[in-house]
């Protein structure tokens, strides 16, 4: 099997912090870049993935590029890359961080080479629609339609309904509630729930 390198954008969040430790794992991985806003501390990956494979660099999405995430060859670029509005501070803001930071970014490191094959995996949400009235599944479901026009050679999108296990630097009262909820009810598969280390199995 011929090894292959991989840009994670969103490394930083519940989904991605599990996922760039699943790549580091693997040997399948030549190469990994964490791109984002803020990479992941020093002392917080995996012992001895400080060096070597992983390469980190901090990415002003309002000028993605000049980020150079195409020069990366990348062959799988996945993204868990999103936000809320609350943490966003605004509709506008939330759009512009959920949508198009990841349509430009995802833009930016397709690779010019028609010979070159490349996938793309985002990472959305269950009930995504981009005809909803909703904002929320709105946003997601127009960036799917954005990111799949981009022109990769795969397009791959997974749809969560609910991350339990999903460790987060920030509290999500609904995310708690409805997880014990669902614990107490056991209908995890009725309702679409998804162990955040599940997920990874699926993704990579």
């Amino acid at each position: 099997m011929s090894r292959k390198s991989a840009l994670l954008l969103g490394a930083t969040g519940a989904v991605g912090k599990k996922l760039l430790a699943e790549l580091l794992a693997c040997d399948e991985w030549y190469k990994i870049g964490e791109y984002g806003r803020r990479v992941t501390a020093p002392e917080d990956l995996p012992p001895g993935q400080r060096e070597g494979r992983l390469e980190q660099k901090v990415v002003d999405f309002e000028n993605i590029d000049a980020a150079g995430l195409k020069n990366g060859q990348w062959d799988v670029v996945f993204v868990t890359l999103g936000t809320t509005r609350a943490q966003a501070g605004s509709a506008e803001m939330f759009e512009k961080i959920d949508r198009e930071y990841v349509v430009n970014a995802c833009r930016a490191a397709k690779s010019e080479d028609p010979a070159h094959e490349q996938r793309l995996v985002y990472l959305s949400s269950m009930g995504a629609d981009p005809t909803s009235h909703f904002l929320f599944p709105k946003s997601k479901g127009l960036t799917e339609l954005a990111l799949a026009r981009l022109g990769y050679s795969d397009t791959i999108v997974f749809r969560p309904g609910f991350l339990r296990g999903a460790q987060r630097s920030e509290r999500r009262i609904g995310e708690t509630v409805f997880g014990y909820v669902i614990l107490f009810l056991e209908l995890r598969t009725w309702l679409n729930t998804i162990p955040a280390f599940c997920l990874i199995s699926q993704v990579t």
